[in-house]
């Protein structure tokens, strides 16, 4: 599994999407989309270090690649520009231009729909895919399928045009943080939360309701509305989690509930499954194993409700 790296934007030199592609497998295989963490501004987290332990263990460790490596048409992994962090300062006046992170949103989710667009394009895979994301990566995932970002194109400098077709069949969110001002809130006494969020978001609070996939309700914006190909949704946490606290998830169950009971004949069964992983915060995707299991769980419900 050799993994080869692709450039989905002109703009910035973190537009770019890793891909491993598992020949030999039916058109019918998932692509398994992942989508780094880092506070949408942590540098030392990228494309590369967040899937490769998981894709290891799935294709090359049992009981993973006699089962779930058999369903998997291919990994890729979505680099996006990010916002400025304070332990990684850099100086416009002498760092070119495509390397300066001062992402705002929405920079980060119009990347994230402009990979996906590229991938389509590519591998024409349609809604045969599962988006994978880790702490801010889940919100991204989410923010996809959201009325509201659907309806709007990739941007930036992508090389996508229009929204991204369709959307994954299912998403896998852990350590998501789904509610910003709630993460804040929870968080009071400690500076770095509103620190993080106004880097990425601006000062202005009404916004990060808006960009919250568990606080937008409305089926015209939210995820009842944008997420119509969706049929489960898997959000994991571990209790030794200590970055995201455990209402990020329980805030999310709660607001995926109208579109799991949107489930219809047409549409088939929806299903939201939490799912219990260990760890510290990272651990999760830095040893792979917790990360490998939760894919492979998402999988095999998701195989389970085709029938």
């Amino acid at each position: 599994m050799i993994p080869e790296t692709f450039s989905y934007g002109t703009q910035h030199a973190l537009q770019t999407v890793t891909i491993s592609t598992l020949s030999g497998f039916p058109d019918k295989g998932y692509w398994i989309i992942f989508i780094h963490g880092g506070a949408w501004r942590d540098p030392t987290q990228t494309a590369l270090n967040y899937f490769a332990p998981a894709a290891s263990i799935l294709t090359a460790s049992e009981p993973y690649a006699s089962t779930t490596h058999a369903h998997v048409a291919g990994f890729a992994s979505i680099n996006y520009r990010l916002s400025p962090h304070p332990d990684h300062p850099q100086d416009r006046n002498i760092t070119d231009p495509k390397e300066y992170r001062a992402a705002v949103h929405p920079d980060h989710i119009a990347d994230v729909q402009a990979a996906l667009a590229f991938l389509q394009r590519k591998y024409a895979f349609g809604d045969r895919y599962i988006l994978v994301g880790h702490s801010c990566g889940a919100t991204l995932a989410f923010q996809t399928v959201m009325g509201r970002f659907r309806n709007q194109g990739p941007s930036g400098g992508g090389s996508g045009s229009g929204a991204v077709a369709t959307g994954p069949q299912a998403i896998l969110g852990m350590a998501g943080i789904y509610d910003l001002r709630l993460l804040r809130d929870d968080h009071a006494s400690i500076s770095a939360y509103q620190q993080i969020i106004e880097g990425a978001f601006g000062a202005e609070e009404e916004p990060w309701d808006a960009v919250s996939p568990a606080v937008v309700r409305d089926e015209k914006d939210g995820i009842v509305g944008g997420w119509t190909a969706g049929r489960l949704a898997v959000l994991a946490h571990s209790v030794d989690d200590e970055l995201v606290n455990v209402r990020q998830q329980e805030v999310m169950r709660e607001a995926l509930e109208p579109w799991s009971s949107s489930s219809s004949f047409q549409s088939g069964k929806k299903l939201v499954e939490m799912l219990a992983v260990e760890g510290a915060h990272d651990d999760p995707w830095d040893k792979g194993i917790e990360l490998a299991r939760a894919v492979a769980f998402t999988l095999e419900k998701l195989l389970e409700l085709q029938g």
